[in-house]
């Protein structure tokens, strides 16, 4: 498993994209916090539940097994050989984990540098998009979903559109978003525009 080297200083793209942020009144706090629980959904979401990980630790599985042989459940012998099993194929899993949480974030990062040089061009045209879906919604025209195109936006963009609408509207948004995505920033935005 190879290292991550760390120079100590943070990348350009992460530099531009926190000093965005912060022009458009996020810290560069809150913006690592969102970038955190996005992670924090996608590791639970395609890695944790998919292959039914728990974490269980060797003191848990040591005071198991020794509650166990106390009780004459197993002999103590027994009780030592299993533990050593469990916390070889224990490390062995993690290792095959990690291993496969590098090759994805590597993956990632490429992505994640070809998403922001589009994202750069992107952002006129979804302010674009938002005062357009304002004007449809004031003249009462087009669907009656709050927000056009919803199924083909980010959470972000979710969230940047859900300024200006009424209360009804943020309701109808969040059962959609219950139903279907069920992302948990999208949620909370909606939850804190109701409130």
């Amino acid at each position: 498993m190879a290292a991550a080297k760390s120079s100590g200083r943070k990348p350009r793209n992460a530099e531009a994209g926190a000093k965005g942020a912060q022009a458009r009144g996020a810290s560069a706090a809150q913006v690592r916090g969102e970038g955190l629980t996005a992670l924090t959904e996608q590791m639970a979401n395609r890695i944790i539940k998919p292959l039914g990980l728990v974490v269980v630790s060797r003191e848990r599985i040591r005071e198991t097994l020794d509650e166990a042989a106390e009780q004459g459940r197993i002999t103590r012998r027994d009780a030592e050989d299993l533990f050593l099993t469990l916390v070889q194929l224990g490390r062995e899993q993690t290792d095959h984990l990690l291993v496969d949480l590098e090759r994805v974030l590597g993956r990632g990062r490429q992505q994640l540098d070809s998403a922001t040089r589009r994202a750069r061009t992107a952002e006129p045209v979804d302010r674009l998009v938002r005062r357009a879906d304002r004007a449809r919604r004031s003249m009462r025209v087009g669907p009656s979903f709050p927000i056009i195109g919803y199924d083909d936006l980010t959470a972000g963009q979710v969230q940047k559109r859900l300024n200006g609408l009424s209360a009804p509207e943020l309701r109808k948004v969040r059962d959609y978003e219950q139903r279907h995505g069920n992302r948990k920033s999208v949620l909370s935005a909606i939850d804190k525009a109701l409130d």
